[in-house]
């Protein structure tokens, strides 16, 4: 294959596994749906710092680590799944109001870095990229650049669905940021939350 042909065929495959509903689909519309398109935003550049993070490991072989070692991957997997499952029941237990908003009327949660947590603590994520991503590197170019420049592909793919899932909540926004549906769709987030922390929890590598 060529370098294009390569390219193409990991942004296909990119593509598609950005498009499978999963935890940060589910983190972008409830975000962008009750707190706005700026919290959306932060949430999802979050979510992509974390891809970063983990194309680093990779890059440096860390990422090797969590593919083979047992006790790492489980460490991780139930790190994740506690956050997940953290946050679930904090959406079940107080839909709407846990949104800390300041004086100034701005909402006081750090949506990048609960978007780069939950990335970052889910080893299928590491697993994935350390079998996904040297497929795509062709035999003799530098692993570190070639590493981090597909990670960008998969960020920019992701940016993309991400803005569109953020732009598609804007013309009910002001029928999504009514209090019983806001609290409605918390309750339903955090269910599915804690949905993807049991599976996060029971899965194998």
């Amino acid at each position: 294959m060529t370098i294009f042909d390569t390219l193409l065929a990991y942004s296909l495959a990119a593509t598609l596994l950005t498009l499978t509903p999963g935890l940060d689909t589910a983190l972008i519309l409830r975000t962008a749906s009750v707190e706005g398109k700026k919290a959306a935003f932060n949430a999802a550049m979050g979510i992509n710092a974390g891809c970063f993070i983990w194309g680093a490991m990779v890059a440096f072989g860390l990422g090797a680590l969590i593919a083979v070692s047992e006790l790492a991957y489980n460490i991780l997997k139930f790190c994740g799944a506690a956050y997940l499952c953290w946050l679930g029941i904090a959406m079940l237990l107080r839909p709407g109001s846990g949104l800390p908003v300041s004086e100034s009327g701005k909402t006081t949660q750090n949506w990048f870095v609960k978007g780069m947590l939950g990335n970052v603590l889910n080893p299928k994520m590491g697993v994935f990229y350390v079998s996904f991503l040297p497929q795509f590197i062709p035999h003799g170019q530098p692993l570190i650049a070639w590493t981090f420049g597909l990670v960008a592909i998969h960020v920019v793919i992701g940016m993309s669905w991400s803005t569109t899932l953020i732009l598609a909540t804007r013309p009910l926004a002001s029928f999504l940021k009514r209090e019983k549906v806001s609290r409605w769709m918390d309750r339903c987030t955090g269910a599915l939350f804690i949905l993807f922390a049991t599976r996060l929890a029971l899965s194998k590598r």
